[in-house]
């Protein structure tokens, strides 16, 4: 078997890398790696170097991995500041290192794809070629961030630490609208959400659904601004350029939704979804101003409705965030695996990993004690 390193998306090609990722994770697809690298969003030059792998034995395509050598840890939404401060301190170098996902976007899918989905050799293989470039090219550790949960095994066999993390997802039961959803609340919770979205109804703010091939250059343009503003409003820029949004149209027509919050129909807000067929998945907010409840007016229960019109079974509307508990969100264990070339640091992280992840759990396990629904789902 032979295992090829690729210093561009491009360099592979997209039928053979899309029928390894199949169409249930819009991330993965060629389109969406491709646009990131060709419009400069993912670069050497902000960090991101590609490098990823292709795994053939005799000319046929067996697997690929999404691979990339790191500068430093912005854009990846685990959080390991503190394992590179360790390093620096006792005089090693942390960066470079290779993380394995997709750029800027914590959203758990496959990492190993597979032309055969129960070709573990293959997998295997995959993961050994990620440690082993790591150690030819000196870098101090591989990272496998947010992978599927029915990967975590392999990367666990292979040597490599788990960590453990949580994020909140809506799960679709089934709900008949809206309204069928919220009866399923406490009567405390179930007016306060109706209370959210009357604030945002009295203030005469209306919504538009724009999908790919709807959004041109110009609505773009307006979309992004008003991103743009909410990050520099946190002290930084959108990781993703505006090059890149304008592209979705064109390479991912059927894969974004934009929800446009509009007020004497003039834009105020908006909030920019991938989807696949049966998941929403909520990335980008931004807004000109405060308004009493848009922010989980447009991103989450204006998502939750277009789940239920549409037949989604599920809504990921990104990290972090308690405050989705009370809308309707569940917590649910994320991944994250890791390997480093040092074995004393490898021990020290391994063991602090182990107290991290009981912590994780007994956080995810109170929480789940305070969801809106009358009875425990």
């Amino acid at each position: 078997m032979k295992v090829t390193v690729h210093e561009s998306i491009s360099g592979i090609a997209r039928d053979d890398w899309n029928a390894l990722a199949g169409d249930a994770y819009p991330f993965l697809s060629h389109a969406f790696l491709e646009l990131a690298e060709t419009t400069g969003s993912v670069s050497p030059d902000a960090g991101w170097a590609p490098r990823h792998l292709t795994l053939e034995d005799g000319g046929v395509l067996l697997g690929a991995l999404p691979l990339y050598e790191k500068s430093h840890s912005w854009g990846e939404f685990v959080f390991d500041w503190a394992w590179a401060q360790a390093y620096e301190q006792a005089g090693f170098d942390y960066y470079p290192k290779l993380v394995s996902a997709v750029p800027f976007t914590p959203a758990p899918s496959s990492r190993i794809l597979l032309a055969d989905k129960g070709d573990t050799q293959a997998a295997r293989t995959l993961i050994t070629a990620a440690t082993g470039l790591a150690a030819e090219t000196g870098c101090s550790s591989v990272h496998f961030l947010f992978p599927a949960e029915e990967e975590t095994s392999l990367f666990e066999e292979s040597g490599l630490l788990l960590r453990k993390d949580c994020q909140f997802h809506w799960h679709n039961r089934g709900y008949r609208d809206f309204d069928a959803f919220i009866s399923t609340f406490t009567s405390a919770k179930r007016k306060k959400a109706r209370r959210d979205r009357r604030r945002v109804q009295e203030s005469g703010i209306t919504f538009r659904r724009l999908r790919g091939a709807e959004l041109d250059a110009d609505t773009w343009s307006t979309v992004y601004a008003l991103i743009a503003r909410t990050f520099m409003m946190r002290g930084s820029l959108p990781y993703f350029n505006q090059a890149f949004f304008e592209g979705l149209s064109d390479q991912l027509p059927d894969g974004v939704l934009v929800i446009l919050a509009e007020q004497d129909e003039l834009p105020v807000a908006a909030a920019v979804f991938f989807e696949s067929e049966t998941t929403l998945y909520g990335r980008y907010w931004g807004s000109d101003g405060h308004f009493d409840a848009l922010h989980f007016e447009t991103c989450y229960y204006q998502g939750i409705e277009y789940c239920i019109e549409t037949g989604k079974q599920h809504f990921e509307p990104g990290t972090q965030g308690e405050h989705k508990i009370s809308r309707g969100f569940s917590p649910v264990t994320t991944w994250s695996a890791h390997w480093l070339a040092h074995p004393e640091f490898a021990n020290a992280i391994g063991r602090y990993l182990d107290e991290e992840g009981r912590h994780i759990q007994r956080y995810i396990d109170a929480i789940a004690r305070h969801t809106p629904y009358r009875d425990e789902e």
